[in-house]
């Protein structure tokens, strides 16, 4: 009885551990949004930005594969094949064909888009900061 009641207890404090990461993600999404919107973006926007400006692709080339940024963004690839639609309308990104495989598809920034993720970086890095950083 008393083994019960003691892995009811750790069960009970792994769900309230899962409760708040979800609340802080939830937070932390809304605050991201509310202080993205003014620059037309919001945070899946910005992440997708943020991974083409910062890295570089798995074969040393320019862009990346859409599978590659799905792997970082955690968006299903639909959800992130009409994102990138919409960046790519906006002027931010461009498609392009893989040249080591033709079904693949390469998405890269373009000029305004890597001016505005330069715009907005801090704004993302400061809500951030200010959501994820404790008190200590």
């Amino acid at each position: 009885m008393a083994a019960g009641k003691a892995e009811a207890r750790v069960a009970t404090g792994l769900v309230d551990q899962w409760r708040d990461i979800l609340s802080v993600h939830a937070r932390t999404m809304c605050e991201l949004d509310r202080a993205l919107h003014r620059h037309g973006l919001g945070a899946s926007d910005f992440e997708v930005l943020d991974v083409l400006a910062e890295g570089t692709a798995e074969d040393g080339t320019s862009g990346f594969r859409v599978q590659e940024i799905a792997g970082q963004v955690h968006l299903s690839q639909s959800a992130l094949s009409r994102l990138i639609g919409r960046l790519e309308k906006d002027g931010l990104v461009e498609r392009g064909m893989c040249s080591e495989d033709r079904r693949g598809v390469r998405v890269c920034l373009t000029p305004k888009g890597r001016d505005l993720h330069t715009e907005v970086r801090p704004v993302q890095r400061a809500v951030l900061s200010r959501m994820l950083e404790s008190d200590d």
